[in-house]
């Protein structure tokens, strides 16, 4: 094979992998749009693949099922947040809240739609629950001084606190429910987080 045939093959591979990059892309979006506003049951496969531009075989080619597909686009979506989130610094409890209010403020709605639906779907199911773990992780790492030298029950205690003041459900409550500000919002959380320490 001369080096003009392989480079042309190596530019023939390269152009395909990024037209499946990009639509997969494409397809995770149109799937995330859809699963975020309406319940999964009421989403078609058919309207996902006309609004990525694929047919619905595409879809179960790829990914199988529906269920499937959501984890894949609740993944897609999700994913970056929680990297942005890690980039609080440890200990800097305004910078963390406003990090994951940033987070909530964009996603929240969406997120709350589908905790609606956690008992009824297997696959929202899965989604939710490893969002608490890693929720429970991130307050863990981000407040770690606030836990230093508790130990046993009362540690448990200060984690469980922080991770209901910083939960989507006091957003929920704070900024949709009682209509408050972002800015009083995250004062509030920011005061239940810092009262933590003064709790054995």
């Amino acid at each position: 094979m001369s080096l003009e045939v392989a480079r042309k093959r190596k530019y023939r591979m390269g152009a395909r992998a990024e037209a499946a990059a990009a639509t997969q892309e494409r397809i995770l979006a149109s799937a995330w749009r859809h699963f975020s506003e309406r319940p999964c049951e009421e989403v078609r496969l058919a309207e996902i693949a006309a609004d990525a531009g694929v047919t619905v075989q595409t879809l179960h080619l790829r990914f199988g099922t529906k269920e499937r597909l959501f984890v894949a686009a609740w993944r897609s979506a999700i994913g970056p947040e929680g990297a942005r989130r890690d980039s609080a610094p440890v200990g800097d409890i305004r910078a963390a809240v406003r990090l994951i209010y940033d987070s909530y403020e964009v996603l929240g709605d969406a997120v709350l739609r589908l905790l609606a639906e956690e008992d009824r779907i297997p696959a929202v199911r899965e989604m939710t629950d490893a969002g608490r773990a890693w929720h429970r992780g991130w307050v863990e790492r981000t407040f770690a001084p606030l836990l230093a030298n508790v130990v046993g029950a009362a540690r448990e205690r200060r984690l469980v606190s922080l991770i209901v003041a910083t939960d989507l459900l006091v957003w929920k409550l704070l900024r949709r429910d009682m209509g408050l500000g972002r800015t009083t919002a995250e004062r509030i959380v920011i005061e239940m987080v810092t009262a933590t320490k003064g709790a054995s």
